[in-house]
């Protein structure tokens, strides 16, 4: 298996009554865990635009660019099974409107709402584990989470400082 190297991604999650939408990953980084809709950002767009972008390629759902709010900005550092490392900055936005259900695509599967209190932590990518909650309570936040291979575990503590703060 290859490993992904990206430099730059975008998370949308969307909520609305306390709930959030998440999708089980069937390949790439995340596979197998529950996870926002989200990807690469391509060359020429902003983070909103490439999340809105991928948003609608893995749900079929249209976002509202009014409504979605930037609360986070996560680098995660990856070390990868030869030792390289890399870095990659993911923007994360709360969608509170949007046209459309969600379908299962190749890359996403089973899309549910899990209330806020109540999400599948322990089916999550462990870094996501400690800051999504946050989002989800309405934190803006800055986060720096070190990886190991494939991104299956943490090599440290997860950073987190909430807006005004520094890393």
């Amino acid at each position: 298996m290859e490993e992904k190297v990206l430099a730059k991604a975008s998370v949308c999650l969307l909520v609305k009554d306390d709930h959030v939408l998440l999708a089980k990953k069937t390949r790439k980084i995340g596979a197998g865990c529950w996870n926002g809709y989200g990807g690469g950002i391509e060359e020429g767009e902003t983070p909103l635009e490439g999340a809105i972008r991928e948003l609608e390629e893995e749900s079929g759902i249209v976002a509202h660019r009014d409504y979605c709010e930037e609360m986070a900005v996560v680098d995660f550092h990856n070390t990868k099974s030869d030792g390289e490392t890399f870095i990659c900055r993911v923007h994360f936005f709360l969608v509170k409107d949007w046209e459309g259900e969600p379908v299962e695509t190749d890359e996403m599967i089973a899309p549910t709402f899990f209330h806020k209190d109540k999400l599948p932590l322990g089916e999550m990518m462990p870094a996501d584990r400690e800051f999504l909650p946050l989002i989800l309570a309405g934190k803006k936040i800055t986060v720096k989470a070190k990886y190991g291979p494939f991104q299956k575990e943490l090599l440290g503590e997860v950073e987190i400082v909430e807006e005004g703060g520094n890393l």
